[in-house]
């Protein structure tokens, strides 16, 4: 009864063993065609970041810097804003 119950397990966990391992090779094969267009798509996504990015440096802001690029804020212009740069939402004139 041992040698029969020890086989049947060995016979299922090799059935189940080679079913996770085909499908994850079925599983693979169609990712790879995904991802070709998901990379695409992330590309365009980083470009179109860097191009807004270069567009708010290119603005000229009458905001005094530090070296690190934050706003100094011993100055009243840039009072009002977080540490990138941008407005602050809190107060009224950026709402």
């Amino acid at each position: 009864m041992k040698n029969l119950f020890t086989a049947l397990m060995l016979t299922f966990g090799v059935g189940f063993a080679s079913a996770q391992v085909a499908s994850t090779v079925a599983t693979s094969a169609s990712t790879t065609a995904l991802n070709a267009s998901t990379v695409a798509k992330a590309q365009k996504q980083k470009t179109k970041k860097a191009e807004a990015k270069a567009e708010k440096k290119a603005t000229p802001t009458a905001v005094k810097l530090k070296k690190d690029g934050t706003p100094d804020k011993r100055y009243k212009a840039s009072k009002t804003l977080k540490k990138d740069g941008t407005p602050d939402k809190r107060y009224k004139a950026n709402k």
